[in-house]
Formats: C-alpha cells, structure tokens, sequence
C-alpha cells in the first residue's frame, strides 16, 4: 500500500473466548492521506472525528477502500471519544496529557467493547470509522490471521490492546 506515511496499528482483541488477533501493519485509507496532505500542506481544515468508531471487516480493507464489516445480528461499531483521557500520549501508555514523547505511538486508555454478538463470524480486518454507520474510513488494518466471534462471545480491546503509531 502507497503511504504519505506509514502507519502501524498493533491489536489484540482479547476476550472470555477470544485471545489475540495479531495484525500486519496498518495504512491511512486514500481518505485519511487526503485530509492529512490537504491539512498539512494545503492549508484546509483536517476535520478529523471527535469521535472514532472502531469496526469489524469479514473482508479484508484496503487503503484504497475494500472490506466487507460485520453485516449480521445486532453487530455495530464501537465508539471511542477522540480525547486524552481515552488515548495515550506518545510518552507513555496511560498517560492523559498532550504527547510529548518520541514514539509516535498512542494507545487505548479505555477498554472498548463491543456488544455480545449473536451470530457467528470471521473477522479478518478492522477500520476506523467518523461515523456510527456509512461514513469514511480513515485507518485500516488487516489481521495476520482471522479470527472466528461466534454468538456469545465477549469482545474487546483491552486497555492498550489497540495502538496506533505514525511512522518515526
């Protein structure tokens, strides 16, 4: 995938049922680069979400686009205010002032959890999402492996499990 700048998500979808789903290195979609280049550069407003919402893809996604999200029973994303109090500062995970390290990596300071499906899938990727529903998908990551939810589990992001880090 092209990156204006390559960006790295690590996740572990951990769970009464479900342990880790190790990831590849994850991209800005087209979308994100575009608001990141038109932002920095072009003097335009970056627009990003106030809040975040973190989907399921059955489908793999793509920068470009592609990934098909969890379609099935009441499956919906999860929504993550955009704040320091839910990311971490570069300078240390926990933290819950403005970054001032050297890392170029947040991570989450909540858990985020996802309602107990009732249905069963294979989730191969996850995005992030400005909207609860359509929207844009700003960040994409592909598993290393899939991971099978079945009905009843319990699913989320531990505290720390899903990172974000801009290339250094």
């Amino acid at each position: 995938m092209k990156r204006i700048s390559t960006f790295l998500i690590g996740i572990a979808l951990a769970a009464l049922s479900i342990v880790s789903l190790p990831t590849n290195a994850g991209a800005l979609t087209d979308f994100g680069e575009n608001k990141i280049v038109d932002a920095a550069i072009r003097g335009q407003t970056l627009g990003a979400p106030a809040t975040w919402y973190i989907g399921l893809d059955t489908v793999a996604c793509t920068e470009t686009g592609g990934g098909t999200e969890v379609a099935t029973g009441n499956y919906g994303r999860v929504a993550i205010a955009a704040s320091l109090a839910n990311f971490a500062g570069t300078q240390s995970a926990g933290s819950t002032t403005a970054s001032t390290g050297t890392t170029g990596t947040t991570s989450n300071n909540i858990a985020i959890t996802y309602t107990v499906p009732n249905f069963t899938a294979t989730v191969v990727s996850m995005r992030w999402w400005d909207a609860a529903t359509s929207g844009n998908a700003w960040i994409c990551t592909n598993l290393t492996s899939s991971k099978t939810i079945n009905s009843g589990d319990s699913v989320s992001f531990p505290i720390g499990g899903l990172s974000f880090q801009a290339d250094n």
